[in-house]
């Protein structure tokens, strides 16, 4: 249960080390690998799939969670490019680009996560690199180079992860390295001018020395793509890519028991701003444009940029065959500038360039036990991290409506967040075959922002972004404020294995979602909220309530079935999942009509904790050897699939007016009520230039039932079920030395909407109210057909 005194905290660090190279939850076909020449198949009972989705190491089929997991090899097989694709893989699962962005993700899991990148708001799912929690989403779109495997859990993970991971995790984990000298390169080329080039290297130090054990390896990546589309006001591509990214690592095993792993990483994203498709015309000089991805687009002020990079440093220490210590110690930091233009044409109706630039240390510290009976963590978590956003929000058009000579509405918003928590979680074997868990976490957080809102009635930006140094003609907040919360997330859960190949379980579990103040509040305009005569203009304890909204909480209820079936030759997973949302945070904005003429002269945010929700459904992921050994030997068919069905639905929805509207006008964003994904593979032995090796073709379709882009209806954003056709060949040697692959994606070429503004629909029980005069509904699209074809070799 969350309470709170006034702050916000955090979550604590991921751990899962998913050891197999091939992944049961996940069960893509790379579960049932290419088969060598002659030999059988690749799948039998005696695969066993090791997780640590509970912190410690576990069999997959044993753990109580719903879990996918893909290695390296399946991503790869799939033609996976960066996070987005996993979603067509993993069931009730949402990963995006967010609008206007090319490398802040945008996160659902089972009807849960957050939408608006702005600091103050909260991610709902948790994003991990290395065990290391990314507290903002900005470059959390992670691209998959030199990665040892990525994980989905689904559902609330407050014990062990933590605040912010109210509908699930995803781990992102980079290659470990080896003793063994190696280096790989891999180029890709594609249409749209695609040239992609990866290079890994291993480089054992020493190996059984009297230091121990010392390896360095790494990797560079340059990902280049010119554009699905184009600005035509300016020529930039629209849509493209430009990257530049290394990772480098070291480590050190003096002894058996005791490991030390330094990393480093660094992400320069050069791509041109991502900008919108309008839907509406404007006059007749402005109409739709044809091709989804192009733009007219005036604004590019600041120039797009986005750099990120982080360091850490993993020491683990097993005391005895019972106890092992492990501490987690991390920095990161990255800065995005973005001229983000809503408007998408070559007038300043409604231009928004932004600043983002976030920090943050991390320190967690576990104690891991193990024995024959019971098996546990406890651990300590800290997070010290800020979150500075600075924006313009130009509305020139407005200005000469009003016969002003300009309208800006800058807002800075500098967030701090300190947060610390304990946890433990145990599982006790009551019998061979029957195992109760318990676990829980305790945390406080402290949360302060610094928030500046200021309107020029003049022409041109604000200081921050180049403009003349001026005084504001309005004051719409100047507040600084702090907060704290704090929360108690319990777990608990039963497992039963009749025998080796199944096993049942019930859990429940709980995660919150920390509280905050809105980072776009105009605090000065505040009523009279603790009824002393006073309004915000005057009275900051009004300020303080009008801008501040309370922790989010979901409670869970799932059982699951997982089976091992027929020597491993079929492999099933289903989970049934009911949840209990309360307090939902609902992010809004609103515009400001400061003279009552009827125009709006810029917006406000205006986040409740409006609403309480039901959300129940279920997940099947399976895969099976459908046939082997039947047209020639060592070939095989396997099969994969994935289905989630979800059905969630608002119980209440308090309006503006008092009114619950869940009933009438509320609908979940981001949360298609069917996710589906099929995949057929032929494998066969396969001899190519001399080399022996396996070749696999596979064909694939993903669907998802239509998606709403808000929390209200847009018949002209909202995307109606659609599917996508995918189809490939690869063939790899059987020394691994060389691989070659050709995908196809979007074979059908859809076009289908991902995300978008809105600030024509008026929603007065939601307090949307018109912005700008252009009619602002702009559209970002999926991916175009895509073809794409790789080489890999490894020396």
């Amino acid at each position: 249960m969350a309470t709170s005194s006034g702050s916000i905290g955090f979550r604590a660090s991921t751990r899962a080390t998913l050891l197999a190279a091939v992944s049961a939850a996940s069960f893509s076909a790379g579960a049932a690998p290419a088969l060598a020449q002659n030999e059988g198949p690749a799948i039998d009972a005696s695969d066993e799939i090791i997780v640590s989705a509970r912190r410690r190491e576990e069999s997959l089929q044993d753990v109580p969670i719903a879990v996918s997991a893909f290695s390296a090899e399946q991503l790869d097989d799939l033609g996976a490019i960066d996070l987005t694709d996993v979603e067509a893989i993993t069931p009730n699962v949402t990963l995006e680009t967010s609008r206007g962005t090319n490398t802040t993700l945008t996160a659902f899991i089972r009807g849960v996560g957050q939408q608006d990148p702005v600091a103050g708001f909260e991610a709902g799912v948790g994003v991990y690199i290395d065990d290391i929690y990314l507290n903002r989403p900005q470059a959390a779109l992670l691209d998959i180079y030199d990665v040892e495997r990525i994980e989905v859990l689904r559902g609330p993970q407050g014990t062990l992860y933590g605040r912010n991971t109210i509908g699930g995790a995803i781990k992102y984990v980079t290659r470990r390295l080896s003793d063994e000298p190696e280096a790989k390169l891999r180029l890709t080329g594609g249409n749209y001018g695609q040239i992609d080039a990866v290079g890994t290297f291993n480089l054992p130090l020493a190996v059984n020395s009297a230091v121990g054990d010392l390896l360095l390896g790494g990797s560079v990546a340059y990902l280049k793509r010119n554009g699905f589309g184009v600005n035509l006001t300016n020529g930039l591509d629209n849509y493209d890519k430009d990257i530049l990214a290394g990772r480098l690592a070291l480590e050190w095993a003096p002894a058996t028991n005791f490991s030390l792993r330094i990393t480093g990483d660094w992400t320069d994203d050069n791509s041109n701003p991502r900008q919108g498709h309008r839907i509406l015309p404007f006059t007749a000089q402005f109409p739709v444009l044809e091709n989804v991805f192009d733009t007219r687009a005036g604004l590019n002020t600041p120039e797009q940029s986005v750099v990120a990079k982080g360091v850490s440093g993993v020491a683990e220490w097993a005391l005895n065959e019972n106890f092992t210590v492990k501490n987690i110690l991390a920095y990161r930091e990255d800065r995005t500038e973005s001229p983000i233009d809503f408007d998408s044409l070559p007038i300043a109706d409604l231009d928004v360039p932004v600043i983002y630039d976030n920090s943050q240390f991390s320190e967690e510290f576990q104690v891991l036990y193990e024995s024959d009976r019971l098996n546990g963590i406890v651990g300590f978590y800290y997070l010290d991290a800020n979150a500075l956003n600075v924006f313009d929000v130009v509305l020139d058009t407005t200005a000469a409506l009003l016969s002003l000579p300009g309208v800006n509405a800058f807002t800075s918003s500098d967030v701090d967040t300190k947060t610390w928590s304990i946890f433990g979680d145990f599982t006790f074997d009551l019998t061979e075959t029957i195992s109760i868990s318990a676990g829980g976490r305790y945390t406080e957080d402290e949360r302060s922002m610094d928030l500046l809102r200021q309107r020029y009635f003049s022409a041109g930006f604000s200081p921050a972004f180049g403009g003349p140094n001026r005084p504001p003609s309005i004051i719409d907040a100047d507040l600084d404020t702090t907060a704290t919360f704090t929360d108690f997330s319990p777990r608990a859960s039963v497992s039963w294995e009749p025998t080796d190949e199944h096993t049942l379980y019930a859990s429940y579990s709980q995660g919150f979602k920390g509280g905050s103040f809105d980072p776009r509040c105009g605090a000065n305009a505040a009523p009279d909220l603790d009824g002393d005569g006073q309004t915000g203009a005057t009275d900051v304890d009004d300020q303080i309530a009008f801008c501040r909204f309370e922790p989010e909480e979901i409670d869970t209820y799932e059982i699951g079935w997982k089976s091992n079936l027929f020597g491993g030759r079929w492999t099933n997973n289903l989970a049934l999942f009911y949840s209990d949302y309360k307090d939902v945070q609902v992010p809004g904005s609103i515009g400001i009509d400061a003279d009552n003429d009827g125009i709006a002269e810029t917006f406000a945010g205006v986040t409740t904790n409006a609403a309480e929700a039901t959300l129940y459904g279920l997940e099947l992921e399976g895969v099976a050897i459908l046939a082997e050994d039947f047209a020639r030997g060592g070939d095989s068919f396997s099969y994969q699939y994935a289905l989630g069905y979800i059905n969630a639905q608002f119980d209440e929805f308090i309006g503006r007016t008092g009114s619950n509207i869940a009933d009438s006008i509320v609908v979940f964003q981001n949360t298609p009520s069917i996710t589906a994904f099929s995949r057929l593979t032929y494998s066969t032995p396969t001899n190519f230039l001399e080399h022996q090796g396996d070749l696999s073709i596979y064909g694939s379709v993903s669907y998802r039932s239509r998606t709403n882009q808000f929390s209200y209806e847009i018949p002209a954003l909202d995307q109606d079920q659609f599917a996508l056709l995918n189809a490939g060949v690869y063939w790899t040697s059987s020394d691994g030395g060389l691989k070659l692959s050709l995908h196809g994606t979007n074979l059908t070429n859809q076009r289908y909407i991902v995300a978008g503004y809105d600030f024509v629909t008026s929603v007065p029980e939601l307090g949307n109210n018109p912005l700008g005069l252009s009619g602002v509904q702009t559209a970002f699209y999926g991916d175009p057909r895509r073809f794409m074809g790789t080489i890999e070799v490894k020396f």
